[in-house]
């Protein structure tokens, strides 16, 4: 009963933007693992938390994961069980913090988030990691920075890393193609000249890294239509991009169910587990 009623606790704190589902740290089994916490930047939110599994050997495949959050709230620590769960199938994962509205807005947290990856690229492999196999990994407005990471060689390249540092990319409920901007929050955070330079689909390209591109058709948050209009788009140009839509899955669903509690409720560790391996 306890448990239960911390993960509705948890998904309600996700659904009203409270917590990162945090409470679900405190209900799941977790494997052996070091974690440290370390500063990209001078800045208090430019920290992350770098986890890899206890007693590992060799240089293992390396995930930077940037959480959601509208790009106003989140917080690394809440998404230890999301870091946990790429940790148990043998990758070191970076968890970066990065500068919210309404301190900062567009490019500010793709500016923050880019200084995280060249961080982690630097310095992986002092713990455990191979700066080689490096993937960049989201959910929600986290999704979007993977995304715009991956596809916008400018942001990567204003940190000294090279484009082809990216083994591939992961997006979990993404906002690609979210124009016309429906609110508020949103028009005061993304003040760009050209709006439409904000959108991950205006970058997508030929050349772009592999991308798992997912979805759940219950997304009322972000709509699926985001994930589907950038694949169908990378598939127009030929680059190498899979989509994959869960039935009945909706926006917090979808992150939910790489913890242990919820995995039964759709593949999504599993099938994202499948397509790092396969590009490692």
């Amino acid at each position: 009963m306890r448990r239960a009623a911390l993960v509705l606790a948890a998904v309600a704190l996700f659904a009203t933007g409270c917590s990162p589902l945090g409470l679900l740290n405190w209900v799941n089994p977790e494997p052996d693992y070091d974690r440290v916490e370390l500063a990209y930047g001078g800045h208090p939110r430019q920290r992350l938390d770098l986890y890899r599994p206890k007693g590992a050997t060799g240089a293992a495949p390396v995930v930077v994961f940037f959480y959601g959050g509208g790009w106003e709230a989140g917080d690394r620590a809440g998404y230890r069980f999301a870091a946990l769960a790429l940790v148990e199938q043998g990758f070191v994962v970076a968890v970066p913090d990065y500068r919210v509205h309404p301190e900062v807005g567009f490019p500010a947290f793709l500016d923050d988030s880019a200084k995280a990856v060249a961080f982690v690229h630097a310095h992986a492999a002092e713990h455990g990691g191979d700066p080689r196999r490096l993937f960049l990994m989201g959910h929600s407005a986290g999704a979007y920075n993977a995304a715009m990471l991956a596809l916008d060689p400018k942001l990567l390249a204003a940190e000294g890393l090279p484009a082809t540092a990216i083994s591939g990319m992961v997006g979990l409920a993404g906002p690609y193609d979210f124009l016309p901007l429906t609110s508020k929050t949103l028009q005061a955070i993304f003040t760009a000249p050209d709006l439409a330079k904000t959108q991950p689909i205006a970058f997508a390209r030929k050349d772009a890294p592999p991308m798992l591109l997912a979805t759940g058709d219950g997304d009322g948050t972000v709509y699926p239509r985001n994930t589907r209009n950038l694949g169908r788009k990378l598939i127009e140009l030929g680059a190498p991009v899979e989509t994959i839509e869960y039935a009945g899955l909706g926006h917090a669903g979808i992150v939910i169910a790489l913890s242990p509690l919820f995995r039964g409720t759709a593949p999504v560790l599993a099938d994202v587990t499948r397509f790092l391996r396969a590009r490692s």
